[in-house]
């Protein structure tokens, strides 16, 4: 069906089926309420019980990699391992300051990512989220904002954050993106119906340098490159990027090493839509359309 802000063909919904945890999160409020309603002096056992639950729903909101709220995609299909392909993502962009140094080491070393790109920053650099595009890599949802408070949201916001993040990319690159990475990684209850409703997959990591925070390249580098296998989905930042003691952003000095070690290893970086394009499975389509120029 064609998107009616961008023109682009975006495939159809896919089916929304609550998980095991949020159908025990609503069994428990369901009985406690009847619990109360028909003996009033359970209360303290019905309201221990729904603050037992909400507990476990915020630890499974506060856990990146888990599959309790949803399907998570943490690591590559088994067609990509065993094809040797890992996926390199980079996130917050895009950066005038630093994506194009990031896609010269990439073209550098012949290897393609997946840019989980900001709604509103790729608005305002739509040339070098094209140029992204046109070198061969990924352009993805990242939300429109990306809000410190998007774990908060409610469908309502978190509808609006996801499809303005689509139409603000499919825009600009002409491509439909086919994944969704939360800020931070975290999300509630609410992501998963509307991810289904936007047919948008959930796409986490394997392993993350933390290089926000952490300045040491030799760090950063040593974190995902720990018990590196094939499959593996790696998360660096080219915005919101820690500054190295050299003054540039630390992901600049972490890809060369990074990517030496990845050929030397006998490993693949490819793009998430190129890893998952051999699976069959509703909430990755491969729908899109050709690249504005």
């Amino acid at each position: 069906m064609p998107d009616t802000l961008t023109g682009i063909s975006t495939p159809p919904p896919s089916i929304w089926r609550p998980t095991p945890l949020v159908l025990f999160a609503l069994a428990v409020h369901a009985a406690a309420l009847v619990g109360v309603i028909v003996r009033p002096a359970l209360w303290p056992w019905a309201l221990g019980a729904v603050i037992l639950s909400h507990g476990l729903i915020t630890a499974a909101s506060l856990w990146p990699r888990g599959q309790w709220l949803g399907p998570n995609l943490i690591r590559l299909p088994e067609a990509a391992i065993a094809h040797g392909e890992v996926a390199l993502t980079i996130d917050d962009g895009p950066d005038p300051d630093v994506t194009p140094a990031v896609l010269d080491l990439l073209d550098a070393h012949g290897v393609q990512a997946t840019f989980f790109c900001i709604g509103s920053r790729a608005l305002a650099h739509p040339e070098l989220c094209r140029d992204i595009v046109r070198r061969g890599h990924a352009v993805e949802n990242h939300s429109a904002q990306h809000r410190h408070s998007f774990s908060l949201l409610g469908p309502r916001g978190y509808a609006r954050e996801l499809q303005a993040g689509q139409a603000a990319l499919s825009a600009v690159t002409g491509r439909v993106p086919q994944f969704f990475r939360a800020p931070a990684g975290f999300r509630n209850p609410f992501l998963w119906p509307v991810l289904a409703r936007l047919n948008l997959r959930l796409a986490s990591w394997t392993r993350r340098g933390f290089d926000t925070h952490e300045g040491d390249p030799a760090i950063v580098t040593r974190r995902l490159l720990r018990n590196l296998r094939a499959g593996d989905i790696l998360l660096l930042h080219d915005g919101h990027a820690a500054r190295a003691a050299s003054g540039q952003p630390v992901i600049l000095d972490v890809l060369p090493p990074l990517l030496a070690a990845l050929r030397q290893a006998g490993l693949r970086a490819v793009t998430l839509h190129a890893a998952c394009a051999t699976t069959s499975s509703p909430l990755s389509p491969l729908a899109s359309a050709p690249a504005q120029p």
